[in-house]
């Protein structure tokens, strides 16, 4: 007999290194657009799969000298391979006792409308679909991943609007499975058990997109729950390590087929003249979390809230900067001397 606990065994054989379970009354007061118990109105339960982002994935990044290991290996390939793998047998293992399940793998890249056109299904935007049938929402219905996990007893929403565990913190990754089975759903984690809105994640984000003023309130399952209002344009230029350019100014860090061409230079935490290609499809963190995840690591590390502990501390060395302005005038004094 399938029970909440066979799930969890079955889902950390395969890949996970945490499960937890909600139960799907606990979305109630969702809106249409973001409530995923439209998506199989007979559903029971969503059981959410966290993945361990890798400490010393993150090292290259944090030293200057190799971006690849975390764009790929925790970032893109956990994504793109490994979340699909644990949510394909855990869903085999429960139809073959009768009941259906629904592997969503990793967020937003597993909706049926993932658009080149300009429209935001995400954003809720108009446009792109219409109901199949009136007082329905339109498809694709779009739900926060990070909630899911916080309705799953997995941890909390920090003040950066990243999900911290209680043994990895920030360094984790969520993919969800609903089912008509009916389990056993874990205790929610009340919100300020991780994390204490010491601000270290807005301090340290390269893009400033995190208010430090600003916040965001919603109430889940009986909690309140809040986190720093998010530049997401910023949040995402800071991410593959771009800066706009000043008035005056032309940049190439984009390639000439962008529409960014020209806009945008590097900024001081990418050593890169351009932006490096993608690695498997959304790998291309060159901020490396510099706030919302290795300062945020960090300050959890130092209080010693987390679970998963290391013998020394990650940031051994000042941390490093690029100053673009001189490595240009070196750059043209070497052309005018030749060099």
């Amino acid at each position: 007999m399938l029970d909440s606990k066979k799930i969890k065994e079955i889902g950390l054989a395969y890949g996970a290194d945490v499960v937890g379970i909600a139960s799907m009354d606990r979305f109630e007061g969702a809106p249409p657009q973001m409530d995923p118990r439209l998506w199989m109105p007979r559903a029971k339960s969503m059981v959410i799969f966290g993945y361990r982002i890798f400490r010393g994935a993150l090292r290259g990044v944090e030293e200057g000298t190799f971006f690849g290991s975390y764009s790929t290996m925790c970032y893109g390939y956990i994504n793109q391979n490994v979340i699909p793998w644990t949510a394909r047998q855990v869903a085999r293992v429960i139809e073959d006792e009768g009941y259906e399940a629904m592997p969503i793998g990793y967020h937003i890249y597993y909706g049926a409308i993932n658009t080149n056109d300009g429209k935001s299904w995400k954003n809720n935007e108009t446009g792109y679909s219409v109901p199949v049938a009136p007082g329905m929402p339109r498809p694709d219905v779009y739900f926060s991943i990070r909630i899911a996990g916080f309705l799953a007893g997995l941890g909390e929403i920090g003040y950066s609007k990243v999900f911290l565990s209680p043994k990895f913190g920030p360094r984790i990754r969520l993919a969800a499975m609903m089912t008509d089975l009916e389990l056993e759903p874990d205790p929610i984690i009340k919100p300020g058990t991780i994390c204490n809105k010491c601000m270290a994640c807005a301090r340290a984000c390269p893009g400033h997109s995190i208010s430090m003023t600003k916040t965001v309130k919603v109430r889940l399952a009986g909690y309140d729950v809040e986190w720093g209002e998010l530049d997401e344009p910023g949040c995402n230029r800071a991410f593959v390590g771009a800066e706009e350019c000043r008035e005056g100014e032309f940049g190439d860090y984009y390639d000439d087929n962008s529409p960014r061409y020209g806009k945008f230079k590097p900024s001081s935490i990418s050593p890169f003249y351009h932006k490096p290609d993608n690695q498997y499809v959304t790998g291309q963190a060159i901020c490396g979390g510099l706030g919302c995840m290795r300062a945020c690591m960090m300050s959890l590390e130092a209080r010693g809230v987390l679970e998963n502990k290391f013998d020394t501390k990650f940031r051994r060395r000042p941390r490093w900067q690029i100053d673009w302005d001189a490595v240009r005038e070196k750059d043209a004094e070497d052309d005018k001397s030749g060099k």
